[in-house]
């Protein structure tokens, strides 16, 4: 394998651990590209995407530019003579005269099986549709929407305890050793880029927050695909006793009740139990609105009568009855 001249391209934590990954490869890191920092936290102050700061700690020169269609931007980044723009979770859509700059183009590290679930959320959409495998593809981008041509893949199952950012976490892992991989292989691969089949394609948006809101007309299986999907991002919430409250770690149950949807049927130790369609919902991790997510053991300490039986969660603040 020789070695490449590569500026990256990413912004969340998924992307710095493939920076991570060519930083300690044979590769040379000429430059970084990350979003402009955003303020965050209590405070909003501005803070550095991980990639950047994962970039500044290893002294590889950083740029943040809000697009590219400044020409100096454009400019700045045909400066630094790259054989190849690695691109993971960025943010932008760049233009074909970027993507036109470096000498062998720009790839994409994807966390999906093209053609499947293009788009910003590939993570959180596998979950909610209840897919049983997904994976990472390695593409040459083009100017569409994660349609380029697709050089290498690698998957992994969905396993029922998954959530976002368990999956997340072993995505980066799969990712990383599929991006080192393809880099090693890149002539042979580019020669032979398998083009994606548009028919089989399906777009991954963002989650809204109304779809986080849970739906105790579902079954328990479809309820705990929205809390897993939403774990640190877009908590899945309903309403008890007119306050908004989120539901953090579940688990879908066969067991069958003549209760209302949404009402509480069953106080254990450590869950509480509540009637979906035709199943159960088993609850051990919840949050109060300006409280820390808590255990169901704690909180029936703190939150006893709110967690009686009885109780119902709604989908609306009315209240439970």
């Amino acid at each position: 394998m020789h070695a490449l001249n590569i500026v990256f391209a990413g912004t969340p934590e998924f992307a710095a651990q493939h920076l991570d990954a060519l930083i300690d490869s044979p590769h040379n890191i000429v430059a970084v590209y990350s979003q402009p920092d955003r303020a965050a936290g209590r405070g909003k102050q501005l803070q550095a995407s991980p990639v950047k700061k994962l970039a500044l700690e290893n002294n590889i020169p950083v740029h943040q530019p809000l697009n590219f269609k400044v020409d100096e931007d454009k400019q700045v980044l045909a400066s630094h003579n790259a054989d190849l723009m690695i691109v993971v979770a960025y943010g932008l859509i760049l233009p074909q005269a970027v993507l036109d700059i470096p000498r062998l183009g720009c790839l994409n590290v994807h966390a999906s099986i093209l053609p499947r679930w293009r788009g910003a959320a590939p993570i959180e959409r596998a979950l909610l549709a209840g897919d049983t495998e997904t994976g990472v593809t390695i593409m040459q981008m083009d100017k569409g929407l994660d349609t380029g041509a697709m050089l290498e893949k690698a998957t992994t199952p969905i396993y029922d305890e998954d959530d976002r950012q368990s999956l997340e976490e072993r995505l980066a892992k799969v990712g990383r050793q599929a991006l080192l991989s393809a880099l090693a292989h890149i002539d042979s691969l580019r020669a032979n880029a398998q083009t994606q089949d548009d028919s089989l394609s399906t777009y991954a948006s963002k989650l809204s927050k109304h779809e986080a809101l849970i739906d105790w007309t579902q079954n328990a299986k479809d309820i705990n695909r929205t809390v897993r999907c939403g774990i640190g991002r877009t908590p899945a919430y309903c309403f008890l006793n007119g306050e908004r409250v989120r539901i953090l770690k579940a688990k879908a149950l066969a067991k069958k009740s003549q209760a209302a949807q949404g009402e509480i049927i069953e106080l254990q130790r450590d869950t509480l139990q509540i009637a979906c369609n035709d199943s159960t919902l088993e609850v051990s991790i919840m949050q109060f609105p300006g409280k820390n997510a808590l255990s169901i053991r704690d909180l029936l300490n703190s939150k006893r009568e709110a967690l009686a039986l009885g109780n119902r969660f709604t989908s609306t603040d009315v209240g439970s009855s």
